[in-house]
């Protein structure tokens, strides 16, 4: 059985630290000193996580999203941090550098919407190339359909023939997307005045939810565990949900 740092190691290789943003706070952020015979991957690590992960019988769990942000000053048993170590599970952490790595969320994304020539934008985040002509309200019905979620668009009114992808909260990142000449930003979270801003100056914006388009790496990312340690029990989440109701 590998212990935690060589899952650690391949996955660094994979998404190295150096591609996380300043105020990221990503790698081996749990380590419960074990070896790994079980390794569950999600999107976030939730208390239902540590639950599922107990009961899988796995020692590893492995996200996008970080589960210490920011300055810990304390724990108690609600905060997910100490479930974790008081379960011996430990926890690999990999957000904006997988945003930005080669075969990363980004390029999982631009391949759901058959991106072709796709290139990093916006400081390695995002991806923008070319797509078949199409128009905002066909690219939202077809992200609902291929991301299975709500979506709302702010239509520029023009064709679209180069789209740039940013999953997550990319919003705030539209200008970067003009600056690249996209017809369209489609990202998971933008607000009212970046949609405005966007259609004042040319640019559609399709927002489908921060959880819809990062999932879809969560499966990918799991296939390449089990490539490099097929002794591995690698299963996804099966309780890492939305945050949100939609009505």
């Amino acid at each position: 059985m590998p212990q935690v740092k060589e899952i650690y190691d391949m996955l660094a290789e994979l998404a190295p630290v150096e591609l996380a943003e300043g105020w990221d706070n990503v790698g081996l952020l749990v380590d419960s000193g074990k070896e790994v015979s079980g390794v569950l991957v999600t999107l976030d690590i939730t208390a239902a996580a540590v639950e599922q992960a107990v009961q899988l019988g796995c020692q590893l769990i492995v996200s996008h999203h970080p589960v210490i942000f920011g300055g810990l000053k304390r724990l108690s048993p609600s905060d997910v941090a100490f479930q974790l170590v008081q379960n011996g599970i430990s926890a690999i952490c990999m957000h904006t550098n997988l945003d930005a790595a080669d075969g990363g969320v980004n390029d999982v994304l631009a391949g759901l919407f058959d991106i072709t020539q796709a290139i990093p934008f916006a400081g390695g985040c995002g991806r923008v190339g070319m797509v078949e002509e199409t128009t905002t309200a066909q690219l939202a019905e077809k992200a609902q359909r291929i991301l299975g979620t709500a979506v709302k668009f702010a239509d520029a009114g023009k064709p679209i023939s180069k789209l740039a992808v940013i999953s997550g909260a990319g919003g705030s990142m539209f200008e970067d997307a003009i600056a690249q000449g996209a017809d369209c930003l489609l990202t998971g979270e933008a607000n009212h005045h970046q949609a405005l801003d966007a259609v004042r100056l040319g640019m559609s914006l399709i927002a489908a939810t921060h959880q819809a388009t990062e999932q879809p790496v969560v499966p990918v990312l799991a296939e390449k565990l089990r490539q490099a340690f097929p002794d591995l029990q690698v299963q996804c989440s099966t309780v890492d949900r939305d945050p949100f109701t939609y009505i």
